[in-house]
């Protein structure tokens, strides 16, 4: 395990940028935290760093957004999510196994669908100010690389 205390927006997306410049197909990253924590600002930035050039918004109501880049990008909202069987309904298994980048915000409402090895990242507020204390929590052996690369690059 591994943190970082991040004191703005813009920073998020600059830590999420470098994150998204060392990720692989396949790799899946689930974002938590409470609602206003940044992790659709973090999403943007893993964004940029896979060179997706469309704007990148919540897929609050839609559920799952894809975007081409380097990589494709799915951004997965699972907020409304009430079962988890849903994960099904959107075709979750279609998107991890296509070869793409998957970011998934609530991951916690669809855990028995998560693949055995992902990057879990929490996002805690610190203050009611900006800034936020992000914890890095590989599952799995093969993503542990990922963060110390990501450590490496960002010297958190």
């Amino acid at each position: 395990m591994h943190s970082i205390i991040v004191d703005s927006p813009e920073n998020m997306r600059r830590l999420g940028r470098d994150l998204g410049s060392l990720l692989r197909a396949g790799d899946v990253v689930c974002l938590a935290g409470p609602l206003g924590a940044g992790k659709t600002t973090l999403a943007q930035g893993i964004a940029i760093g896979l060179q997706v050039s469309d704007q990148v918004t919540s897929p609050t109501f839609t559920i799952v957004h894809t975007y081409e880049g380097r990589l494709a990008f799915n951004h997965v909202d699972a907020y409304r999510l009430e079962r988890p069987g849903e994960a099904e309904d959107i075709g979750l298994e279609e998107l991890l196994g296509g070869g793409g980048v998957t970011v998934i915000e609530w991951a916690e409402n669809i855990h028995p669908y998560l693949p055995p090895e992902y990057l879990l990242i929490e996002i805690e507020v610190i203050d009611q100010g900006l800034a936020r204390k992000v914890i890095f929590r590989p599952v799995g052996q093969s993503i542990s690389p990922l963060v110390e690369e990501l450590k490496a690059l960002c010297e958190f």
